[in-house]
């Protein structure tokens, strides 16, 4: 499995409604937010907003990646990348948000892409990136595990525990 992160345009629209539609069938919670924040179907201003790198005081500048497999010419999850970290985020979102759709969940796909997003930080000069999953999340949790993410703390936001991990980039 050949896997690259690539940017989101007007090639790739088949592949995002596949996966989408997919996810929103499970009727879970699609990860990373910044995917699911807009609706999909109009695909130009979903394009543009998704691009967006900045609004207010409350949204960092962020990028958004989605996990191409090369071989198959389908997506298979994305990442967002939040460039620095505000108050919010340090406790609770991290630098780098994940989700792999439901069907290619279980082959590794997570620690292949979180690598990559670990590449990207790298590009944009985070030495040291936080990420962060709920407690009953052990699929996440190996999968940051996998790439050097050492347990700084748990702490409960609205009831959930949510795990606190550090990776040295």
């Amino acid at each position: 499995m050949n896997l690259q992160l690539v940017k989101l345009d007007k090639q790739y629209k088949e592949q995002l409604f596949d996966m989408l539609d997919e996810w929103y069938a499970t009727g879970e919670k699609i990860v990373p937010y910044a995917i699911r924040v807009y609706d999909y179907h109009d695909f130009k201003n979903y394009i543009k907003m998704i691009e967006v790198s900045a609004g207010n005081r409350d949204i960092v500048p962020n990028s958004t990646y989605f996990c191409l497999d090369t071989d198959r010419n389908i997506f298979v999850g994305a990442v967002n990348i939040r460039h620095y970290l505000n108050d919010s985020l340090l406790l609770n979102g991290g630098h780098i948000g994940d989700g792999v759709r439901p069907s290619e969940r279980r082959k590794g796909i997570a620690t292949q892409m979180i690598k990559l997003a670990l590449e990207e930080c790298k590009r944009l000069n985070i030495d040291k990136v936080l990420m962060v999953c709920d407690k009953t999340n052990t699929g996440s949790a190996k999968s940051i595990i996998n790439n050097g993410g050492v347990l700084e703390n748990e702490i409960n936001i609205d009831g959930v525990i949510e795990q606190r991990y550090w990776i040295q980039v």
